[in-house]
């Protein structure tokens, strides 16, 4: 089986292609601002450098969310154009499981900083089996003893995330997958637009 799988919901845009269980091509590096421009040149690159044509892919794995409002939407609208143009099924994933993927020991809690002391978390087993939903929070870190902190962003103790993809891939790959029209964006709280509309109602 051949599967893409696509995270752009961090400051960091993952691209891998996995061929029977094995990753063949694996990219993860910081991206500042347009990831839009970055994705589609890379997934092309991993295509070719593998002598893969699109229409080869069985399943696309996606992060729908949380995290970055623009990068969550640029991941769900590439994923959504494939898998609706070759007829192949797409397969949402939290992007905060992803980056609890990360091998450490005990349990991990998967951060990313939302601004003004709120947090986007999730804590999973070393199985990834969710400990605490994904959520949007005040973050007071004294009530997580227990978690690996696992986050690109700046935050005390914290662990660099090393995903693994293939532990998220085989928890996933028999999953039934959506219609690419039904793939939504899984944002955990309100757009600053509609906050501020909501402020202006009150």
């Amino acid at each position: 089986m051949k599967y893409l799988f696509i995270d752009t919901c961090t400051s960091h845009l993952v691209v891998s292609i996995i061929i029977d269980n094995k990753i063949v091509s694996y990219y993860n590096e910081k991206i500042d601002k347009g990831m839009s421009n970055y994705i589609l040149p890379e997934i092309e690159k991993q295509l070719k450098d593998n002598n893969l044509e699109a229409s080869c892919i069985d399943a696309i794995f996606v992060s729908n969310g949380p995290g970055s409002f623009t990068g969550i939407r640029v991941g769900l609208t590439i994923s959504k154009v494939y898998a609706w143009s070759l007829k192949i099924k797409v397969i949402p994933i939290s992007s905060l499981e992803v980056l609890a993927s990360t091998n450490t020991n005990g349990n991990n809690l998967a951060l990313m900083d939302a601004r003004r002391g709120y947090v986007f978390l999730g804590g999973y087993d070393k199985d990834l089996n969710p400990l605490i939903n994904d959520s949007y929070v005040l973050f007071n870190k004294d009530e997580y003893k227990d978690y690996n902190f696992i986050s690109y962003d700046e935050f005390e103790n914290k662990i660099e995330p090393n995903i693994d993809i293939l532990k998220v891939i085989n928890k996933h790959k028999n999953d039934s997958g959506i219609n690419p029209h039904a793939l939504n964006p899984n944002y955990l709280k309100l757009t600053e637009a509609e906050e501020k509309l909501n402020d202006k109602r009150s």
